[in-house]
C-alpha cells in the first residue's frame, strides 16, 4: 500500500505501482465509443499513462491539458488518461476542451486495472477512485518510469516522466 494525503489528509491505495524495468499489466478499459480497448490496441508505440481520480477537478484536469501538449512532440508515442470517469464525461470534457493528443480511457466496469496496479484509493473522500499516478513504457511494455503523486492535489512531474522517452 501506498501512503498519499488528500488535501493533507492521509490515505492509502490499494498496493503499490508495478516496478520499473517489469512489464506493464495487459488491461480491458473502455473508450469514449463504449469500444473496449487493451495493450494490445497500443502495441508498438511507447506509452504515457497518466492516471487520476476524476476529470472533473481542476489538477487532473491541467494534467490531461499538459499532456496533450507534451504529446504532440513525442515520435511513436500514446498518451492514455485513465480515470473511473464515465466515459461520456471524459468525451465531453475533451471536446469541450479541445484535446486531441490523448486517449481517454475508464476503469469504471470493474475497477479491474486500479486492482492490478495498485492505484485504488482504499479510505478518504475519494474513496474507490484511482490515484493520482504517471506508469511510462516502451514500445513493448516494459515500464521505464512511474510516479505515485505523494498529494493527490499535486501535479505529477511531467519533465521526469517524459525525459525517459528521449
Amino acid at each position: 500500500m501506498a501512503n498519499i494525503t488528500l488535501g493533507g489528509n492521509p490515505v492509502k491505495t490499494s498496493g503499490n505501482l508495478p516496478e520499473v524495468g517489469s512489464q506493464l499489466n495487459d488491461f480491458e478499459l473502455v473508450a469514449i465509443d463504449l469500444s473496449t480497448k487493451t495493450l494490445n490496441d497500443f502495441k508498438g508505440s511507447k506509452l504515457v499513462l497518466n492516471i487520476f481520480p476524476s476529470v472533473n477537478t481542476g489538477v487532473c484536469a491541467t494534467s490531461v491539458r499538459q499532456f496533450n501538449t507534451e504529446a504532440s512532440e513525442l515520435e511513436n508515442t500514446k498518451v492514455l488518461c485513465i480515470s473511473r470517469d464515465l466515459p461520456f464525461a471524459q468525451d465531453q470534457f475533451c471536446a469541450a476542451e479541445g484535446l486531441d493528443n490523448v486517449v481517454m480511457l475508464s476503469d469504471f466496469k470493474s475497477g479491474a486495472f486500479g486492482k492490478s496496479n495498485g492505484l485504488i484509493m482504499v479510505n478518504g473522500a475519494f474513496e474507490g477512485l484511482l490515484s493520482r499516478s504517471v506508469i511510462v513504457t516502451d514500445a513493448n511494455g516494459k515500464i521505464l518510469y512511474t510516479e505515485q503523486v505523494s498529494e493527490t492535489g499535486k501535479e505529477p512531474n511531467y519533465k521526469a516522466a517524459l525525459e525517459v522517452l528521449y
